[in-house]
């Protein structure tokens, strides 16, 4: 296990050098490392791996779903919602400030898929794949849809059960990750908002930060503040959440900062925590999943503290991704990242981790991050060391259980141009919600 200092930014990098001499020291060059990665970041019992064993079909089991309402209107439930991502595959800029009827046109949409190899898209070539123009679309970002859609499910379950909508809102604990590049933005945005309806005292965010790179010279390995800043993937996303003065809230204009002991506190009080990525496209019709919060809510009680969704590889057009597999070395089903999956071809991959995570008893997790860390597998990007420590890792540390739906449908996410039209598709249908507009004008003030 790596060993990291997580006392503040500047221990981390400085044991991340300290992780590099001990690991890499060997090496005369990055060059040499960039050759051995896949190898230096190969999961050791690959070979040994086998079809995942114990995987729970959810719609097969019998679940409680009222103790799963009665959990969520209570505010028992941490929604964490991950928009640090840059959408350098798209070209469009941060993801959560992506606004299709204002970003995006047919001759757009084109340029965008046609960048994919082998794609030649017209403008014409969409009148049949998309429902509306963008033009057409309520002027919203990608990421203002994502915590709409989370306030207004909220809202019409709170209604359905006779309750006092503002009130649920008002009790529900949030964190939104950004980046240090639109996080200036982003809050504005979530403040222009009236915090979707949310109370702002219980809105957290947390801004992930980014790193240079490190490179070796003649008496080892050093932090070169000339290299590019990257982000060191969602891994050291969720370790940052134990660093002091990393959450922090809006008391009017001013923000407060949490002390780690503070943040601590607010995870013991909570029955469970998710972790959402607003690139999802099935979250802008249905961000509340009862079934899988009722299945997490009975693995809690089983001492079970990380719970993962797998979905099925498409067989057509595969992707890559985490790996569920049997590792008879542990005994138990686990989940493999993709850069540590040396040799496997994409169409190997039946169950593809889906990144979406629930972690019943939220405050164990967070332990475990903050005393065991995370693997810290490595990449070398324009000639310089970077660290891609992953949570999904975490199934390595706690108990953890897998489900997948008796449909095995493929993800559903904005990740390229080609996913695109499904993307605006998902917002058209999003914006046809009964009573959708209305709430989105009475809540937020966004549209008149």
């Amino acid at each position: 296990m790596s060993r990291l200092d997580l006392t503040d930014h500047q221990t981390y990098v400085a044991s991340c050098v300290e992780l590099a001499d001990r690991r890499l020291g060997s090496y005369s060059s990055l060059d040499r490392i960039a050759l051995d990665q896949d190898r230096l970041n190969r999961y050791d019992r690959l070979d040994q791996l086998q079809p995942p064993r114990e995987i729970l079909t959810l719609d097969q089991i019998e679940l409680d779903r009222g103790r799963a309402v009665r959990m969520i209107l209570g505010g028992g439930l941490l929604a964490e919602h991950t928009a640090a991502g840059e959408a350098t595959r798209l070209g469009l800029g941060p993801k959560f400030l992506i606004n299709p009827a204002r970003d995006l046109n047919p001759t757009k949409i084109a340029e965008l898929m046609s960048r994919d190899p082998g794609q030649e898209i017209t403008a014409s070539d969409l009148q049949n794949d998309l429902d509306l123009p963008p033009r057409e679309l309520t002027p919203l970002s990608l990421g203002q849809r994502h915590l709409i859609q989370s306030a207004f499910d909220l809202a019409v379950l709170a209604r359905e059960r006779g309750q006092d909508f503002r009130q649920v809102l008002g009790q529900q604990r949030l964190l939104i990750v950004v980046s240090e590049t639109s996080a200036d933005e982003i809050t504005a945005q979530v403040q222009y908002a009236r915090f979707f309806g949310f109370e702002p005292r219980h809105v957290y965010l947390m801004v992930q930060r980014a790193y240079h790179g490190i490179s070796r010279g003649k008496r080892g390995f050093y932090y070169d503040l000339d290299s590019p800043r990257r982000l060191h993937n969602h891994g050291q996303m969720a370790m940052q959440q134990t660093m002091d003065r990393q959450w922090f809230w809006f008391s009017g204009d001013n923000p407060e900062y949490l002390e780690a002991a503070e943040f601590e506190d607010i995870l013991g009080g909570m029955s469970d925590k998710v972790s959402y990525n607003i690139e999802n496209l099935d979250y802008l019709t249905g961000s509340i999943d009862l079934e899988s919060l009722a299945l997490a809510l009975d693995l809690k009680d089983e001492g079970v503290n990380m719970v993962m969704e797998v979905v099925g590889n498409d067989p057509d057009q595969p992707q890559k991704g985490g790996l569920a597999a049997f590792d008879p070395g542990l005994d138990r089903d686990v989940m493999v990242e993709s850069f540590q999956l040396e040799g496997f071809r994409n169409e190997d991959i039946t169950f593809l981790n889906k990144n979406f995570n629930h972690y019943p008893d939220p405050v164990v997790a967070w332990r475990s991050l903050r005393d065991e860390q995370l693997p810290m597998p490595i990449v070398v990007k324009d000639g310089f060391l970077y660290y891609q420590p992953v949570q999904g890792d975490l199934n390595f540390q706690l108990p953890t259980r897998f489900f997948r739906r008796r449909e095995l449908s493929p993800i559903s996410a904005w990740k390229s141009g080609a996913d695109t039209p499904a993307a605006l598709n998902a917002m058209a249908a999003q914006d046809r919600q009964p009573h959708f507009a209305a709430f989105v004008r009475e809540v937020t003030g966004l549209v008149k």
